[in-house]
């Protein structure tokens, strides 16, 4: 079944639009405090369609993602009262749950890793909130392990070049079924700690 060619070259073509960093923007500083999908489905294909602004890009999404994130500690920390219905009724619930206890044993390392990693980010930028956990050390940790993972994506590319855009065509069915196996394997892990 082609799933993810398809997809792959629509956000090619969405990478292309002469509006696409304002997107980038607002997909990642959205990702961070409310949206499901992750920036980096369009930051991989804008570094590939012009890898020349791929610093540029990775610069885009840390600072609109660290905005987010602090939306989302704001959401935490004067609204969960009003979130917290659905947050309970959603398949976040136990993520929310793994991440206060994860706070309680790592405090703001927790965010740092959250930020880096294929974890719900937006779920720990909330639960911060909640958690009144330092904000200062909050930020600091969110900029650091956002950045370096969108530094990183922007740098493969940049390293890959030309073999990296002929690649992730070929190969990108792969590529999505064994993401997508990572990720329901991460949600398997993490309901097996409620």
């Amino acid at each position: 079944m082609r799933l993810f060619g398809p997809l792959y070259e629509k956000v090619i073509g969405w990478a292309r639009h002469p509006h696409a960093e304002r997107y980038l923007g607002v997909l990642s500083f959205s990702e961070s405090s409310f949206f499901p999908i992750p920036p980096d489905v369009m930051l991989a294909p804008m570094c590939l369609a012009k890898r020349r602004y791929a610093w540029r890009f990775a610069t885009v999404t840390t600072v609109t993602s660290l905005l987010g994130g602090i939306a989302g500690y704001v959401i935490g920390y004067y609204s969960f009262e009003a979130i917290e219905p659905w947050l309970q009724e959603s398949h976040y619930s136990s993520a929310y749950l793994q991440g206060k206890a994860w706070f309680d044993t790592w405090g703001v390392w927790a965010v740092f890793v959250a930020g880096f990693s294929p974890i719900p980010y937006k779920i720990f930028t909330i639960t911060a909130g909640v958690a009144a956990l330092n904000f200062p050390g909050f930020v600091i940790a969110s900029l650091i392990g956002r950045g370096a993972r969108f530094f990183l994506v922007a740098g493969l590319i940049v390293v890959g070049g030309q073999r990296m855009e002929e690649l992730i065509p070929k190969y990108v069915e792969r590529i999505g079924w064994a993401v997508l196996a990572i990720v329901v394997a991460f949600g398997v892990f993490l309901s097996m700690w409620d």
